[in-house]
């Protein structure tokens, strides 16, 4: 007999509350790390004139970064209403299942693999310019 307030077994819980929940978690992470990156940069105040060239490089390299979480929090987002909607683990390219593996990897993935391998050539080949650099997590949908 389970008592009150102990946590269920995650392999009894249904499989949309697990992702559910990885996304969640990923989301409050992305968010707070934005909360950080602006913190740090409002707090640097005036600097020195020598150390304006650095100061811009940080800035864009941070404003960078900060474009990549929005993508990744716009990923997440959607791949919560998928679950929402009863859509979420299937590839919106074949439309067939996405693997358990993939969406325990990648839970915001909205293709296969072999549908996203397929993506990224026709936009490599559409596209003259450069991609954003790969980062763990982040655009392997």
């Amino acid at each position: 007999m389970r008592q009150a307030g102990t946590k269920k077994n995650t392999s009894s819980r249904d499989p949309n509350d697990v992702y559910r929940d990885m996304l969640v978690a990923k989301r409050d992470q992305v968010l707070s790390g934005l909360g950080i990156k602006f913190d740090t940069l409002a707090r640097m105040g005036r600097v020195a004139e020598e150390d304006q060239a650095q100061i811009s490089h940080d800035e864009f390299i941070s404003l960078r970064l900060n474009s990549l979480d929005y993508v990744q929090l716009r990923l997440i987002e959607e791949a919560l209403d998928r679950l929402r909607s009863g859509d979420y683990g299937t590839c919106m390219g074949c439309e067939e299942p996405i693997p358990v593996k993939r969406l325990r990897a990648l839970p915001w993935a909205r293709y296969c693999v072999a549908c996203q391998e397929t993506i990224g050539t026709e936009r490599d080949e559409e596209s003259d310019e450069p991609r954003l650099p790969r980062l763990t997590g982040v655009g392997n949908n």
